[in-house]
């Protein structure tokens, strides 16, 4: 194995320990969050919801509606196991301020901690391997507890359940928000990216865009002999949103585990282009020096906002 297989390897173990929900709420120097300790769900665990809101935020007008996965890592370097954050609070108010995108509300939700990459893990891709790759998938890789890094089997169904059934009614129940689908987006990185792509694949009709920063393709820690990412691009072909109605966006960088993304995301490119995404409908950026980290995604986080909310008036 050489150093920098090893290198990434390493890097991607330190984020699969180190993923569990800070009880402490997150500080923002602009506007406010609301958070809802342990919120409930027929579908899975009860997690830790943060949601922000602009300091302007005003109950007579509507919002757009951002729906962001690995919540605890958005806000608050302080609360993060890395010491590092998405900035979200800082970037959406300062294009907000000038008018570059429309008002909007975040909703943070916290991932599962030990069952993060079963919920993240494109269930239906997933089912469509064979069952001998899907038994040593599961197996594979173990946190310094000794558990694996998938925990049990696949759910992310049922996570996606709890975002578009429980969570999504919730928050426009008690919130001023646009419901539709033009106004409803969501995001993430690595796994979180993974996971928003199939969100808009399997509820087209309630997500109107998906942010896919740094996708992690791959799914598992090697890309070598490793048949998930054709599935996914299979079920791609297939289940693709009309482009005339949705928007998705791709990043990648090209230092520690995003040097293995630009073959996948190439092919993943040409199926964009093939189901008829345009450049009004689709990004997909290489930042060539930027790392798997949430400083590299912070750094560009202005790109897929303004891609996604820009302000039409």
């Amino acid at each position: 194995m050489n150093a920098k297989l090893t290198a990434i390897i390493l890097f991607l173990f330190s984020l699969l320990i180190n993923t569990h929900v800070n009880a402490q709420k997150p500080f923002v120097s602009l506007g406010t969050i609301d958070r809802y300790d342990s919120f409930p769900s027929r579908y899975i665990k009860s997690r830790t919801i943060d949601i922000w809101k602009p300091k302007d935020y005003d109950p007579q007008k509507k919002y757009a509606v951002l729906y962001m996965h690995d919540g605890q890592m958005l806000f608050d370097s302080a609360t993060t196991w890395n010491h590092q954050e998405w900035g979200v609070d800082e970037t959406l108010s300062s294009l907000m301020e000038n008018d570059t995108i429309q008002g909007c509300i975040v909703v943070g939700i916290c991932n599962g901690g030990i069952d993060r990459h079963r919920e993240y893990c494109p269930q239906k891709p997933f089912e469509s391997l064979g069952a001998n790759y899907k038994d040593s998938l599961l197996r594979q890789g173990k946190r310094q507890n000794g558990s694996g890094i998938f925990s049990g089997k696949i759910i992310s169904d049922d996570y996606l359940k709890f975002v578009a059934k429980e969570l999504k009614p919730f928050v426009d129940e008690h919130y001023s928000t646009f419901k539709d689908r033009s106004h409803t987006f969501i995001g993430g990185s690595s796994m979180g990216g993974l996971i928003s792509l199939y969100a808009i694949c399997e509820y087209p009709k309630i997500f109107g865009g998906a942010i896919c920063m740094s996708t992690h393709w791959p799914l598992s820690f090697s890309a070598y002999n490793n048949p998930f990412p054709q599935a996914m691009f299979d079920y791609m072909r297939k289940k693709l949103p009309d482009p005339k109605r949705h928007k998705i966006y791709f990043d990648y960088g090209d230092q520690t585990l995003d040097a293995i993304y630009p073959t996948f995301q190439l092919q993943a490119d040409q199926i964009m282009r093939l189901k008829g995404y345009d450049v009004k409908s689709w990004e997909s950026l290489f930042f060539k020096g930027d790392d798997h980290s949430e400083r590299s995604w912070s750094r560009r986080l202005n790109v897929p906002f303004e891609f996604m909310l820009k302000n039409e008036m």
